[in-house]
């Protein structure tokens, strides 16, 4: 899996996972569990993943819809 975004923001999150299954691309939010277990208080981020063969179509959708600050660099 290939990690896209990772933040504490739940809208930012749902966003991008709702265009991601608006392409048909399989995605992932991870560290969900960990979110819910600290509460409110945003330490914990939670990741947005997608496989890695769609990586580079995901990223394109996201940065066309004005999330391409938030995608993290690729390794």
């Amino acid at each position: 899996m290939h990690e896209l975004i990772r933040a504490n923001d739940p809208v930012l999150l749902s966003y991008a996972e709702s265009l991601m299954k608006d392409a048909g691309i399989h995605c992932f939010i991870a560290d969900q569990g960990m979110s819910v277990l600290e509460g409110s208080l945003g330490m914990l981020s939670r990741r947005l993943l997608v496989d890695e063969e769609m990586a580079d179509q995901a990223r394109r959708i996201l940065t066309d819809a004005g999330l391409g600050g938030e995608l993290r660099e690729r390794k």
